[in-house]
């Protein structure tokens, strides 16, 4: 033995290199599984290897600052920016194409709105409260107004991680915003102080019966158990891959993530297309309103927008019946947080623009935008495009990868391989340990109230103390030069319906501060 050790001990190490290099060839020539490998032995691993970091050199070293999608770097630097509390001004002009096809430009007044002694937004210049309050009309026994016009929209415990979702809870809790649970349940994580939307699907996490339907049992219990859940959203579909189904992998079903989903540990779960509890637009009715009667919250529901024909049903029914969701949260087409095959992500359901036009322009021509409290989700969270959903009649906006971007994500885009690099996207307990949750939820929050700032100062330029007041008229789209240009009421063809509002003074009033946050009393 010592002999063969003394042997090998005096091989030169550049004819390892050469054996192992010899090794690697003779099982590139004879594999099968890739053509270029056997091809080129050796030389064809570089292919791969450069394909794999491609995505990152394009990101570091070769896009420019406007052309990444979905965010590009001048959008990703505002968010980190704004989180961070540094400068995120620009100077020396804008280096977008202000000429290019659908760039939105705010007319501002001649005069800019101007604040009086003890105006709120002179105390707290972050203060912007939604306009209208969810559950008002249908006289819910617990309406809601939420104290933030932005806030996080639907990210489930499992798609993001523990550290994650109570980073984003801890934030909204500090910018007085609420926090979408997803569709994955409330979870532990959820509970650090923020108000929660309740979101549930076709799988009922968190609210399932034992043979996988819908228990209001649970549901009011839930409530009951946790009174900072405001409102219940029912969704319908989402962006990424509307009227398509999921699956929860058995290996990724954990004790923990079991118990919170109400299904068993190591057992594959999926979540069908289309719900159990209801199959037509009057059985949906009645199943929003059965909630909102055992629970007291006000319910609404969130669709991405396609086919109108069983939306023009619901309004009609809306109009005979006098009930109906409070709310309608509209998600674009363009996808978000869910990972979803590339044909659905890129050709199925219409971009937030346009769905979000054409929801609004039905529901007003049946007189009942006034009833309904509009949400916009869909790639919102920037103060310009704020402005511009506002003035086609939002009332307020959830954000999900710009919450994301907030607290680290650097869009690697490998959210569904559980191998996010930031921690974020993964169920990785090492990659996780990055997240310091105690910073992160400042970053959100503070990136929320940047955002609030912004807007507020967007809308006094225009001539309004609050985004509610915007018109279609104030937003022109490019279409081609100036003379071509158009009106968002041209473009869209309705104008939407004046939100009624007093005035900041007046929501401020309607706000009882207790603690560390603000719960909203409805007028």
């Amino acid at each position: 033995m010592n002999n063969v050790l003394d042997f090998l001990s005096v091989i030169p190490w550049w004819l390892w290199v050469v054996v192992v290099l010899a090794f690697v060839t003779i099982r590139d020539i004879f594999q099968k599984k890739h053509t270029i490998i056997h091809n080129f032995p050796l030389v064809g691993h570089l292919r791969y290897l450069l394909e794999s970091i491609g995505p990152e050199m394009r990101q570091y070293f070769v896009a420019n600052n406007r052309e990444e999608l979905p965010f590009n770097r001048i959008e990703r630097s505002w968010v980190y920016a704004s989180s961070k509390k540094e400068n995120n001004y620009e100077g020396f002009g804008t280096d977008r194409d202000i000429h290019a096809h659908q760039h939105i430009f705010i007319n501002n007044a001649m005069m800019p709105f101007k604040l009086s002694a003890g105006h709120p937004n002179i105390i707290d210049n972050t203060f912007l409260p939604c306009a209208k309050v969810i559950g008002a009309y249908n006289k819910r026994k617990r309406p809601y107004r939420p104290a933030s016009i932005i806030n996080v929209s639907a990210m489930s415990y499992g798609s993001l991680s523990a550290k994650a979702v109570e980073s984003l809870n801890k934030g909204v809790a500090m910018a007085d915003a609420y926090h979408n649970t997803g569709e994955g349940g409330l979870s532990p994580y959820h509970s650090n102080g923020g108000d929660i939307m309740f979101h549930f699907g076709t799988g009922y996490f968190g609210v399932r019966s034992n043979d996988g339907n819908f228990s209001m049992e649970k549901m009011v219990k839930l409530v009951k158990d946790n009174p900072f859940v405001r409102a219940i959203e029912v969704k319908l579909s989402q962006g990424a891959k509307p009227g398509k189904g999921g699956v929860l992998p058995g290996k990724k079903i954990t004790k923990e993530i079991a118990g919170i989903r109400g299904v068993e540990v190591g057992k594959t779960v999926l979540s069908p297309p289309t719900h159990k509890a209801f199959s037509n637009v009057p059985e949906m009715l009645t199943f929003i309103e059965d909630i909102a009667e055992n629970t007291g919250l006000p319910v609404g529901i969130k669709a991405a927008i396609g086919k109108l024909d069983q939306w023009e049903e619901l309004a009609d029914l809306m109009l005979k019946t006098g009930k109906g969701p409070d709310f309608i949260t509209v998600d674009g087409g363009e996808g978000g947080t869910g990972a979803a095959p590339p044909s659905f992500a890129d050709h199925v359901s219409l971009p937030w623009v346009y769905g979000f036009a054409d929801i609004y322009r039905l529901f007003k021509s049946k007189g009942l935008t006034e009833r309904v409290v509009f949400i916009g989700s869909g790639k919102l969270g920037f103060p310009a495009k704020a402005a511009m959903a506002f003035a086609m009649g939002v009332d307020c906006i959830n954000v999900a990868r710009e919450a994301m971007l907030s607290i680290g994500c650097i869009q690697a885009q490998i959210c569904h391989t559980n191998r996010c690099p930031t921690g974020i996207a993964t169920q990785s307990k090492w990659l996780q340990n990055g997240i310091d949750t105690s910073l992160k939820s400042i970053r959100l929050a503070q990136y929320f109230k940047t955002f609030r700032k912004e807007l507020v100062e967007i809308t006094h330029a225009a001539g309004y103390e609050h985004p509610c007041q915007f018109k279609m008229s104030d937003i022109e789209m490019n279409v081609d030069d100036h003379n071509l240009s158009k009106e968002l009421d041209k473009a869209y063809l309705y104008n939407k319906t004046p939100v009624p509002f007093e005035s900041m003074q007046h929501l401020k009033d309607c706000v009882y501060l207790g603690g560390n946050k603000k719960e909203l009393q409805a007028q």
